[in-house]
């Protein structure tokens, strides 16, 4: 027996178009260029079923942004067991720009940081209770438990610092362009800032 009503679905349809239709036009178009009335005509659906999902076409980024985080939970359950702290922040980091550079591309990317800017947007990407700031933030203090990691800084500290260098990598991605390898650059940055709070054997 499904678990959604015949009509359910069609608004799980329609939420969906509307996302689809309106990343597709922000990474065409740029997201100051796009408006509401253009979302809902491309999409072939209404303004009023736009109202019922979205607030305003920014929070369509944020549920985005969502799905984005429910990845970063999932491949947390995919890590290998027996394999340290460090390694599992670089597997993580590396999931995450391969993912994004895949997912959403670099002109959504772009979007994302310019829209992220405006004073009157909430402030996701800074947002600490997301799923990957939690997510990093449990394996630092593992890697602090176990030993593995320093604790000159608190696990909040150098999650802070891990998440700016994620952060960073996507805004110079977006920064540089096609040149600039997300994937391989993220691992740099990541292996650095992560040289300076493992202990030494």
């Amino acid at each position: 027996m499904s678990r959604f009503t015949l009509r359910q679905k069609k608004a799980l349809e329609t939420k969906q178009r509307i996302i689809e239709t309106a990343l597709d036009l922000f990474s065409r178009k740029g997201f100051d260029h796009v408006t509401v009335d253009e979302i809902v005509k491309v999409s072939k659906t209404s303004k009023g079923a736009f109202y019922v999902h979205f607030n305003s076409k920014y929070e369509i980024f944020l549920e985005k942004f969502k799905e984005i985080d429910e990845f970063f939970a999932n491949v947390t359950e995919t890590l290998p067991k027996e394999i340290s702290m460090y390694e599992k922040i670089l597997l993580l980091n590396q999931s995450q720009m391969t993912y994004l550079r895949d997912s959403l591309g670099m002109d959504l990317i772009r979007t994302v940081y310019m829209s992220a800017l405006s004073p009157n947007q909430p402030k996701f990407l800074s947002d600490t209770d997301r799923s990957l700031f939690r997510v990093v933030h449990s394996l630092v203090e593992e890697g602090q438990e176990t030993g593995e990691f320093k604790k000159d800084l608190s696990a909040q500290e150098i999650t802070m610092l891990i998440t700016r260098c994620m952060r960073g990598t996507l805004y110079d991605w977006a920064l540089f362009g096609e040149e600039f390898n997300l994937v391989e650059e993220g691992q740099k940055f990541i292996r650095t800032i992560l040289s300076g709070i493992i202990t030494k054997a």
